[in-house]
């Protein structure tokens, strides 16, 4: 039987136009690996029964939790429904479960929210002043679609890739991440690669990666 805990909201603040950080009270004894996510589900007679699953991305050692929600109000869904959530709310959290595991240093390939597996796992490795070696290439629309860019910046410094694909900033990459994209960027194939993002991105970048010599075995992507 899953377990449900119903915590209360403690914060909830718009961090990009379109993307909100919920801080949570933390259930006793309630632990995950950084890259691991649970189903959440707002506790209301409507809407507790439509849990999403959405990552922590708060350090795993921390006395709250921490989500970063993409909100589509034109979906008329939950995220949309969340958008409206604010601190005092209450939130249902379910089992924790495996994404995206941390296996070694290599390059971190995320779209969009698909940074958020990508985000405590970084934190730990800063915190434990491990994340050398490790490479972020950043894929969004536009530059206002950057999710903790200054974190990460500060963090990964020239480590940190932006590609926007829908403009073109002085300084920063202006295109996709296909076949050549990945040639001009990676050195080296033999190494680990966690890939994140909608599931067409993710298909074309492990595609486009076994294709030039990366191995199934070492590439990491959400399950």
């Amino acid at each position: 039987m899953e377990n449900e805990h119903v915590v209360k909201v403690l914060k909830s603040r718009f961090i990009t136009h379109d993307v909100k950080s919920f801080v949570v009270e933390k259930p006793k004894g309630y632990e995950f690996v950084p890259g691991q996510a649970t189903e959440v589900s707002i506790n209301h007679p409507d809407w507790k029964n439509e849990a999403r699953p959405f990552t922590f991305t708060n350090l795993k050692e921390a006395d709250y939790l921490e989500f970063m929600v993409k909100i589509y109000k034109e979906r008329k869904g939950v995220t949309n429904e969340l958008s409206r959530i604010n601190a005092g709310d209450e939130l249902i959290l379910h089992d924790v479960f495996g994404t995206i595991n941390y296996q070694g240093p290599g390059i971190f390939i995320a779209a969009g929210a698909g940074i958020t597996p990508f985000i405590s796992i970084f934190r730990e490795l800063y915190k434990n002043n491990k994340l050398y070696g490790n490479r972020l290439i950043y894929v969004n629309k536009t530059s206002e679609d950057v999710i903790m860019g200054e974190e990460l910046h500060r963090m990964l410094k020239n480590n940190f890739v932006n590609v926007y694909t829908r403009e073109n900033v002085v300084g920063f990459y202006g295109k996709r991440i296909d076949r050549n994209f990945l040639i001009e960027n990676i050195a080296d194939f033999n190494q680990h690669f966690y890939v994140c993002g909608p599931a067409d991105f993710v298909k074309s970048v492990t595609d486009n990666l076994i294709d030039l010599g990366a191995t199934a075995n070492s590439i990491v992507i959400e399950n």
